[in-house]
């Protein structure tokens, strides 16, 4: 039986948001949403991109920031 290594969850964020596309697009979204006045108001609310293309709609942080993980979680 193999032994399981254990992931550094925060190791590899870290390395991925160092990144040059990591920075890329994070610093895309900050001028979107400067340009359209949502950068740091506090009333949580971001761009969202939706469809193909730079499209682009308002939606809640925290909905928006969730899209990003996988809709069916798998028990290991």
């Amino acid at each position: 039986m193999r032994a399981v290594k254990k992931r550094n969850y925060k190791k590899e964020y870290k390395k991925y948001a160092s990144g040059g596309k990591a920075k890329k697009y994070r610093a895309r979204l900050n001028k979107i949403n400067r340009k359209k006045g949502n950068y740091g108001n506090g009333d949580g609310m971001d761009e969202a991109h939706y469809g193909k293309g730079s499209r682009t709609r308002l939606q809640s942080q925290s909905k928006n920031r969730a899209n990003n993980r996988p809709k069916i979680r798998r028990s290991r």
